[in-house]
């Protein structure tokens, strides 16, 4: 049973910072690319981020380019998704996602994923 679980989220102030968690159990990110999206309050869901299986190439949305780092811990098989200079409107339910291969950019279309964790809210506000 494959199971991807997001922790690290809350609230946090403008220009803080936060990591989160995307534990997955089940499947083995040498063969799966993860996703991270988010869905701000009124706005639709947006690809953030992605690391891929074979070479561990990363993208990122320009909005998080330089303030967001994704990276992977092989031995936990857990991905992170670093967060520094935090603004409000970052503030979103983030999920984590995979998908069999490799990363096709950040925002590779959500229908292409194979499993979705339950995902984590991030508020930013003072």
């Amino acid at each position: 049973q494959v199971q991807l679980v997001e922790s690290g989220g809350g609230l946090v102030q403008p220009g803080g910072s936060l990591r989160l968690s995307c534990a997955v159990s089940g499947l083995s990110l040498d063969y799966y690319a993860v996703n991270w999206f988010r869905q701000g309050p009124g706005k639709e869901r947006e690809g953030v981020s992605c690391i891929s299986s074979s070479d561990r190439s990363t993208y990122y949305a320009d909005s998080v380019k330089g303030r967001f780092s994704i990276y992977r811990d092989v031995k936990k098989n857990t991905v992170y998704l670093q967060m520094y200079s935090l603004r409000p409107e970052d503030t979103a339910v983030y999920s984590c996602a995979t998908v069999f291969g490799d990363c096709s950019g950040y925002d590779r279309p959500a229908t292409d994923m194979d499993y979705w964790g339950i995902g984590a809210l991030v508020t930013v506000s003072s």
